[in-house]
């Protein structure tokens, strides 16, 4: 068995492959393909939900077809023995471990689902399109919020991928897409403060921040530029980068996710900041889609 090959990252949401293997475990049913265009949800960092869609077989039966409720990733062992999403107990890529996509369906697989057969596969393709722009915007607003930031570190912590002080790559402790948005948490504890950062002179001009993150996305949606997804190879684990050209530079970041072709796809994207909680910001980052 080898990696499965993935289509997503050029933005397919339809295509054909061979079942390889079908396996029960206590949540349902896992069927493999050697190819696919369904995006998992990553076990060691879920921040994007997996593909939701259907498999059929490539010679209609029918009508015959399995929904696939969420695609996730499994990986074989040396021995041949399957783990799925968080029971793998390796990070993806580790050695010694063949790396797949799993379709994840309700209850048994029907006859026509077995090693061999050929099938169809169909993403959902609109909740796919919201959840794209949704990560889209999560890394545009990434970058806008250490850039309203960048004047509050007193040591360099390092740049992010416009070689700004690196306020998300220090602080964030979870990232979570959804549709046409997503939400962001960063730890503002002790650490963060040894290693420079002003939280209460942040804490003093939050709304003033907020402001600076959201002029910055309004400029940078403005320009309708061009969104790519960079990949080293075609399986599941070679690795992908996000990259994007904004006013302030090129930015490139290391991502598995699915992104939107273009910035043209967003009518606006704004944050909300929230500290209620002066250990933690909550960023909330909302998408007007273009087409709405």
């Amino acid at each position: 068995m080898s990696a499965t090959v993935v289509t997503f990252p050029q933005g397919a949401v339809t295509g054909e492959g061979t079942v390889v293997r079908v396996e029960k475990d206590a949540a349902g049913t896992v069927v493999i393909l050697d190819q696919t265009p369904f995006h998992p949800v990553d076990h060691t960092w879920p921040d994007q939900p997996g593909d939701a869609g259907v498999l059929r077989p490539i010679d209609p039966v029918d009508g015959a077809s399995v929904s696939v409720t969420e695609a996730v990733m499994a990986a074989v062992d040396a021995e041949g023995a399957l783990s799925v999403g968080a029971d793998i107990p390796a990070k993806r890529g580790s050695d010694g471990w063949t790396w797949l996509v799993a379709h994840r369906i309700d209850g048994d697989a029907p006859a026509w689902l077995t090693p061999g057969a050929r099938v169809v596969a169909e993403v959902d393709a609109a909740r796919r399109a919201g959840l794209s722009r949704g990560h889209t915007a999560c890394h545009l607003a990434s970058l806008a919020l250490d850039l309203a930031l960048a004047d509050l570190w007193r040591k360099d912590p390092g740049g992010d991928a416009l070689g700004t002080p690196d306020f998300e790559g220090r602080a964030n402790q979870t990232s979570r897409i959804h549709e046409d948005g997503a939400v962001d948490e960063y730890r503002l504890g002790k650490s963060l403060r040894r290693a420079g950062f002003d939280s209460e002179g942040f804490a003093a001009s939050l709304a003033g921040r907020q402001d600076r993150i959201n002029e910055l996305l309004a400029a940078w949606t403005a320009t309708g530029g061009a969104v790519e997804v960079a990949v080293d190879g075609p399986t599941i684990v070679d690795r992908r980068r996000w990259e994007c050209a904004v006013p302030e530079g090129r930015a490139s970041i290391p991502c598995g996710g699915t992104h939107a072709a273009s910035l043209s796809e967003f009518a606006s994207i704004s944050v909300a900041l929230d500290l209620s909680d002066p250990q933690l910001l909550v960023m909330t980052t909302r998408v007007v889609s273009a087409a709405v």
